[in-house]
């Protein structure tokens, strides 16, 4: 078996891996944040827990960019759009969401860190590997189009819904209140529903079995924390509204 089989065969066991994870996830809370649990052992702040797990993503796709020596205008798009998630997942978002004296436990950091490594390093790989848009078909710029729009879309869906998630932080003494607002009208977790989005169409616009497989790790992780979510809110407000889904507006 030579390396690109090889690295073909080990993204398909890591897929694999999520889906048959998948299922296991609804019946465990992922727990950092609201659901958080000190039976998972030693915790650390939940501000520093999120910069140390969510840096490696930025730093080794940045490395890998860097290194490939493709810097055709596909690729720079696709590095483009990656660097401005991670950055503000890992430098911006951290010193917004206002969680002072919230922890994380340390398991859940490491496990993220683990994820990130392997996801930043799969996708940086195959970023050589990347046609620029000279070789393109129609279809290529027609899939390429659809991919842009669907992750500047789930982009701003994220961050819209952050933003209003962190005002009524402000708020509350608790950080609790509905979310109204954008999205929110229709879904609990917008801004996973928005992660989902950006990361379908990042699949989309590199067309490769390393970014196919970030799209089915994000839907995997973040439809039971959504559901999750979702019952917390019906529970801890009885005046929740009765429409809202979880994450995908009028279906689940």
């Amino acid at each position: 078996m030579n390396h690109p089989d090889a690295l073909t065969f080990f993204i398909f066991l890591w897929t694999a891996f999520a889906l048959v994870l998948f299922p296991v996830l609804f019946f465990v809370k992922q727990p950092y944040g609201r659901h958080f649990s000190e039976r998972w052992g030693p915790a650390v702040p939940n501000q520093t827990g999120w910069i140390i797990m969510e840096l490696p993503s930025l730093i080794i796709f940045s490395y890998f960019y860097t290194v490939s020596q493709n810097f055709s205008l596909s690729t720079t798009i696709l590095f483009a759009l990656w660097f401005v998630h991670y950055f503000n997942r890992s430098l911006i978002f951290p010193f917004r969401i206002k969680t002072k004296g919230k922890k994380m436990p340390l398991l859940i950091m490491l496990f993220g860190i683990i994820f990130n490594v392997v996801n930043a390093s799969l996708n940086g790989l195959f970023l050589s590997k990347i046609p620029d848009f000279h070789s393109f078909s129609l279809s290529d710029f027609i899939r390429f189009a659809i991919g842009l729009i669907l992750f500047i879309s789930g982009l701003i869906i994220n961050l819209t819904s952050d933003n209003i998630l962190m005002r009524l932080r402000k708020k509350s003494e608790n950080g609790y209140y509905i979310p109204n607002g954008g999205m929110f009208k229709w879904v609990s977790c917008p801004n996973y529903l928005g992660e989902i989005l950006e990361w379908t169409g990042f699949a989309l616009m590199a067309w490769n079995p390393a970014a196919v497989s970030f799209a089915v790790w994000t839907f995997v992780n973040l439809v039971p924390r959504a559901i999750d979510h979702h019952k917390w809110y019906r529970q801890h407000f009885a005046d929740y509204p009765v429409n809202r889904k979880a994450i995908i507006p009028y279906l689940l």
